[in-house]
């Protein structure tokens, strides 16, 4: 299951975030599931574009910077999913 996520993970193009949920639903899991494997092994992947579904992140200010060099929008902690979201 971990290397199913992280390798979704994997896919998501510079410049686009996926929710939990939509990793869930790639990797044939859970959002939770994803969540936990995200905060184990997220470091291994890029971790910064995957986001909450409303498009806030726990470790935003983390993020922020990944954020800017991939010209990913965002504002006060929260990605604008609407203009970065993945589609698949």
């Amino acid at each position: 299951m971990t290397a199913r996520v992280l390798g979704t993970v994997d896919l998501i193009p510079a410049g686009r975030v996926a929710s939990y949920g939509d990793i869930a639903a790639l990797a044939a899991t859970g959002p939770r599931q994803v969540g936990r494997i995200m905060s184990r092994h997220g470091h291994l992947t890029c971790w910064w574009r995957v986001v909450r579904a409303d498009g806030t992140s726990a470790v935003a200010h983390r993020a922020a910077a990944h954020w800017d060099a991939e010209g990913i929008g965002h504002r006060e902690g929260r990605v604008d999913m609407r203009a970065c979201r993945w589609n698949n």
